[in-house]
This record gives C-alpha cells, sequence and structure tokens, in this order.
C-alpha cells in the first residue's frame, strides 16, 4: 500500500506520526509533500519552517511544549543579534535550528535542489516516511494588507478585511503577518508568489499517480495545503489520478485545533467550520478535491455535497488516538 499525505504546518507534522504507525501495521510506504510556501530567508540562511517542523517531529527532535523547533533549544545566536541591532528581530531561529539552516544552505547554494537537500537532512532524522517539497523553485505565501495598517489603531487592525486608510495595500511575507503582527493586519488576500513559475518536485507527482490513497492533513487550508495545489500540475496530478483523496479536518467545534486557521479563513469570506473547510476543498466529483472528509464527533452533523462525510474523535492527543484517525480516512477510501 501506498500513501501519499499533502502537509503542513505542526498539525500537519503530528498527523504524521499516526501516518508512520498506521504504515508501520499494515506495511504501507508514505510519502509526505510538504508546503514550502512559508519559507524565507533571515540572516543570509534558508529556512524552511514546514520541512523542518515534520522533520523533527518524526526524528524526535521537536520540542513539544512550544511544538515548534527544537527540544532542549539555546538562543545565544538570536541574544547576539538582538544586541546588535540586526534585523528582522521579530523571527528567531535557535543554536540548533541554525546548524539545520547553515547546512540547508550550504548545499543550495553548492547547486543541490531542495529536494535532495531534504533528503540528505533527513538521513540524520530518520523520519520513515519519504519527505518531498511541493517543489524546489521559489513559493512564497504573501499577506495583501492595508498599505498603513500597522500604523492603524488596535481596534482597526484587529479588524481583518477592513478598509485601509488611504486605500493603498502593500505585500508582507507571510511569516511577518504570522509571527510578527499575529495575523491582525487588515488583509485583503493570500498570494503565492512564484507559483506559476513552479514546478513540482521529482517524485511528487509520482508518487501522487502511484498512491493507493492521499490523505490531506489538518493543516491550515488556506495557507498550507492550498500553496500545495498552486503548483502547476500538482491539483491536477490529485484530482485527476487513480487514488481515492480523503482530508482531515482542522477545524473541531468551529475553531481551529491550533495556529490561527479562523483569521485566514476570514480573509476568504470561509466559515470557520468543518462544514466551511470542506466546502473550500469541495467534493472531487464536482471539481474540487475531496472524496471523503473526516470530521470530529462535535461535527457530525456536517455535510459536503457529493463528500462523503465520517464523524470520530479527531484530538490528536497520543499517537494510538493519531492513529486511530489516519485507519478512520483510509478505511473512508
Amino acid at each position: 500500500m501506498r500513501i501519499v499525505v499533502l502537509t503542513g504546518g505542526i498539525g500537519g507534522a503530528r498527523f504524521l506520526l499516526g501516518v508512520r504507525a498506521y504504515a508501520r501495521e499494515v506495511g504501507a510506504e508514505v510519502t509526505a509533500v510538504v508546503n514550502v510556501g512559508d519559507d524565507l530567508r533571515l540572516h543570509g540562511l534558508r529556512v524552511c519552517p514546514d520541512l523542518d517542523s515534520v522533520m523533527y517531529t518524526l526524528g524526535g527532535g521537536a520540542d513539544p511544549e512550544r511544538g515548534w523547533g527544537r527540544v532542549g533549544e539555546s538562543w545565544t545566536v538570536k541574544e547576539e543579534l538582538a544586541a546588535y541591532g540586526a534585523e528582522p528581530s521579530w523571527f528567531g531561529l535557535g543554536d540548533k535550528d541554525i546548524a539545520t539552516h547553515l547546512v540547508r544552505t550550504t548545499m543550495l547554494d553548492a547547486g543541490y535542489p531542495l529536494h535532495q537537500v531534504t533528503e540528505a537532512l533527513a538521513t540524520r532524522w530518520q523520519p520513515g516516511v519519504r519527505l518531498l517539497p511541493a517543489t524546489d523553485d521559489r513559493l512564497e505565501t504573501h499577506a495583501i494588507v492595508s498599505a498603513r495598517s500597522e500604523l492603524a489603531s488596535p481596534a482597526a487592525a484587529n479588524s481583518a478585511g477592513s478598509a485601509d486608510l488611504d486605500g493603498a495595500q502593500r505585500a508582507i511575507h507571510f511569516q511577518e503577518w504570522w509571527v510578527r503582527y499575529r495575523a491582525q493586519l487588515p488583509t485583503h488576500r493570500f498570494v503565492f508568489v512564484g507559483a506559476e513559475a513552479a514546478k513540482p518536485a521529482p517524485g511528487v507527482t509520482e508518487a501522487i499517480a502511484g498512491a493507493d490513497v492521499v490523505l490531506v492533513a489538518p493543516s491550515n487550508p488556506v495557507v498550507s495545503i492550498a500553496p500545495i495545489l498552486a503548483v502547476p500540475g500538482l491539483r491536477e496530478a490529485v484530482t485527476d489520478g487513480p487514488a481515492p483523496v480523503v482530508g482531515v479536518s482542522p477545524i473541531i467545534g468551529g475553531a481551529p485545533v491550533r495556529g490561527m486557521a479562523d483569521r485566514c479563513l476570514a480573509v476568504l469570506g470561509v466559515e470557520c467550520s468543518a462544514a466551511g473547510v470542506g466546502g473550500l476543498y469541495g467534493s472531487r466529483a464536482t471539481g474540487g478535491l475531496l472524496d471523503g472528509w473526516l470530521v470530529a464527533e462535535e461535527d457530525a452533523d456536517t455535510l459536503v455535497p457529493d463528500v462523503t462525510v465520517r464523524a470520530m474523535p479527531l484530538r490528536m492527543t497520543d499517537e494510538a488516538a493519531t492513529t486511530a484517525m489516519v485507519r478512520a480516512a483510509v478505511e473512508l477510501t
């Protein structure tokens, strides 16, 4: 059996723990196609937050309390950069984490593509699944915000999508929108810079074409899953492929399990609910993505036209609970 997972973020990384456990039970092979829209360059280093979250989580090196970064991290370099007044100061890199970025950047600068660099980094962590970036090419998620929004009052900044002070707009990297401004700027839309010229990384479409099932992790649908599908040819590989596509809702009882998916959905005008996200993905039978949609027990009354919906506990409290979710998703096919 061959399983492909479209994934990104902390939720996606933790979901893969269950996918890996299930795969070991049934003897399946797993390929994780990981979002790169969050990637950015800081202090000359290429940082890939989602690839690293998956790698550290599956390799046993992630901080379980923060949910991101390395366990037992120290921050000497961050403190020294702050002492120099180096910017950006709103995004901190831990000392252990910097080692990963140094190796990655050195390899990229030497001409190795990102999928080969990711494979090399994974040899240390032994994640137990094949990790592939959605693309080797530049793809960055940017938020289009009101140009002077950070000068507005806190009340205005908290009103996503509100009118700009002078009608002007500007683009900022998603990480700045998310980390620096905590998703509280008046925001008009998200754009995936470079997506139109990007190509799927080698192995991605082949893995999807050979899959027995494609799972959409309970990741942020707007900024984790959508950038993957924005790579030309990748959505078509999923929707036109032979494998059934089953998604797992990141929303439980009208609220995101973690993070700020509700604010991202609000920018799109999509209701923060299992039904809202299911409708955003849509049915494969009518040009959308899904054949099946796994929702929480709290959302058992969810209906998505032309999609098979099943309800079960979706809290990833431990590996056993997450594995049960994965098993239910596969059986939904």
